[in-house]
């Protein structure tokens, strides 16, 4: 029985309505607990980060919150958006989405796979590290 899944989407693509729809789908089948990630970049640590402000990367994390609560709303609906945790994580998207669903002990999560390009065949995209690294299962959503 899973008590606790973990949607990540990428708020800077709008093409996670499908994975939005199922994971909330499998949260209401076990009445599991929906929690929903977003991962930024973190810029202070990148090589140009000292060309950022000091404050842009919070910035950036309020805005991505916003932005997370917002697409949220819009394909979940208002009132099934307050019962959903909304999480915004600063750093590698595949590393931070399974830090995250160790600390909340989640049993399942769910993130979309889109057709890889080149340099996706040469290092590999998210969605592949989260099922190829994760201790629970993940659910795999692939683009129409």
């Amino acid at each position: 029985m899973t008590k606790s899944i973990l949607c990540a989407i990428d708020i800077s693509q709008d093409n996670d309505t499908k994975v939005l729809e199922i994971a909330d789908k499998l949260a209401k089948v076990d009445d599991a607990r929906l929690d929903v990630i977003t991962v930024v970049p973190n810029f202070g640590m990148t090589l140009v980060g000292s060309f950022f402000d000091e404050n842009f990367q919070k910035q950036a994390v309020a805005d991505a919150k916003s932005a997370l609560k917002t697409r949220v709303e819009q394909i979940l609906g208002l009132e099934r958006n307050t019962s959903i945790r909304h999480i915004v994580a600063t750093g590698s998207a595949y590393e931070e989405i399974l830090e995250v669903a160790t600390q909340i002990n989640t049993d399942l999560i769910v993130i979309g796979a889109h057709k890889p390009d080149l340099k996706e065949f040469l290092i590999g995209p998210n969605a592949a590290r989260v099922v190829r690294h994760s201790n629970c299962s993940v659910y795999v959503v692939r683009e129409a």
